[in-house]
């Protein structure tokens, strides 16, 4: 007994004096995390705590403070779990909101370890005149290349791509070498959407990849990069597959590289049964720019009578040098498809690359003053990517239309654009 009295009395001292600290618990710490950009340092010192809750705990809160040099170092710990939040944190600060709806925002902690899934929305990220700090980039590379497990490693691949991180390209090609379809996955698309085409010719291995997910993904990427050495390949993944995505896929692609020795697999598919392939194959007959091709296309944008690909041969036609604007011509059709929730997402892209052409951009000016909202508004997009230093005037009379959804979006379009130029 008077050993418990001895014990007691000693901890009753050591608190006295401040030298006793109690286990601090995950709502220490968001108590902790109340104080703001003030409780940083010490949120920063409970990344070292022995205890995986209360680390997590720690991020959510620096994340929180937008404490991007805590959540850099956040993301050098041992644990899968604390990783993840950190890489979260470093896309939230980039892209308020993310944590909402990152994978960290859906997962269920059951026995302690991270249960949850990826979902197929990955479409996010940050504008190109939002540029994150290479310092972030590099640790979520790392994480993407060797994080803790391959949850980790997935959700930094898909970092990445958010980020627009070009320095991590050598991370995610590291991580290619996975076995785990959602590393696999993940890693792909961030390639596609930091568009580094000295990437192209590293991926081919995967375009035979037995997960269909992982070789659709593989084929969509090379046609993105322009990896015209892979042409030969897609023919044979286009032959050989029996499965209709992955047949959609390798044609679309195989359209994006404007390759002659595929002129004859776009005349086989042209009149195809099925909608999408003879979509794939008018954008091929487009970007080979051939005058003579024109008569054909004509024809079959007359005679088709489904929208998705009739957005593929107007475009078609207009990258063959239709771009006047009538009630019926191509370049008009492809302006009214803005006003489509269902088909304007075929015809953002279409424009974006059609108006890399001079006097494609000029003729979109006109609609862009005085279209509808949705046009106005797509046409704003297109131009962010597309335009030039006369782009500059419209979009800054768009960034003052009445409607602010518009301005909003012709102010986004006007940064991205000046950031380019």
């Amino acid at each position: 007994m008077s050993k418990y009295f001895a014990a007691f009395a000693l901890i009753s001292l050591l608190c006295a004096h401040g030298l006793y600290a109690q286990e601090v618990r995950p709502k220490d710490v968001r108590e902790i995390g109340k104080g703001g950009s003030s409780a940083i340092p010490r949120l920063t010192e409970l990344l070292k705590d022995h205890k995986t809750d209360v680390r997590v705990e720690a991020v959510k809160q620096l994340t929180a403070a937008r404490a991007l040099d805590a959540l850099v170092l956040a993301t050098r710990d041992n644990d899968a779990d604390v990783q993840i939040e950190a890489t979260d944190g470093i896309v939230d600060f980039y892209l308020p909101g993310y944590v909402q709806t990152g994978f960290s925002g859906s997962i269920k902690r059951v026995g302690g370890s991270i249960k949850g899934r990826f979902t197929d929305t990955n479409d996010q990220v940050i504008d190109p005149y939002v540029v994150a700090r290479p310092d972030a980039v590099t640790a979520v590379g790392a994480l993407a290349r060797g994080g803790g497990n391959m949850t980790s490693r997935a959700n930094a691949a898909r970092a990445v791509g958010i980020l627009r991180g070009r320095a991590a390209v050598p991370d995610l090609l590291e991580a290619l070498r996975s076995k785990d379809t959602t590393v696999l996955y993940e890693s792909l698309v961030a390639l596609q959407k930091i568009r580094d085409e000295s990437a192209g010719p590293k991926i081919g291995f995967l375009l035979n990849d037995l997960n269909a997910k992982v070789q659709i993904a593989a084929i969509e990427t090379t046609g993105l990069l322009r990896n015209r050495e892979a042409a030969p390949d897609l023919i044979g993944v286009l032959k050989r597959t029996k499965d209709a995505k992955v047949r959609r896929a390798a044609l679309g692609s195989l359209a994006m590289l404007a390759d002659p020795s595929a002129r004859p697999v776009f005349q086989q598919y042209l009149n195809d049964k099925d909608e999408k392939l003879r979509g794939a194959a008018a954008e091929g007959y487009a970007r080979l720019r051939t005058p003579a091709d024109s008569t054909v296309l004509e024809q079959a944008w007359k005679d088709e009578t489904k929208t998705s690909p009739r957005v593929s041969m107007a475009f078609a036609l207009v990258l063959l040098g239709r771009t006047e604007i009538s009630e019926f011509s191509p370049l008009q059709f492809l302006i009214n498809t803005l006003n489509s929730s269902s088909y304007k997402g075929e015809a953002v892209p279409l424009l974006t690359e059609a108006a890399r052409d001079t006097s494609t951009r000029n003729a979109l000016y006109a609609p862009l003053a005085g279209g509808t909202k949705d046009e106005k508004i797509g046409l704003a997009r297109v131009l962010s990517v597309s335009g030039d230093k006369a782009s500059v005037a419209p979009l800054e009379k768009v960034s003052r239309d009445p409607d602010p959804e518009v301005a909003q979006e012709g102010l986004r379009a006007l940064k991205n654009l000046q950031a380019r130029l």
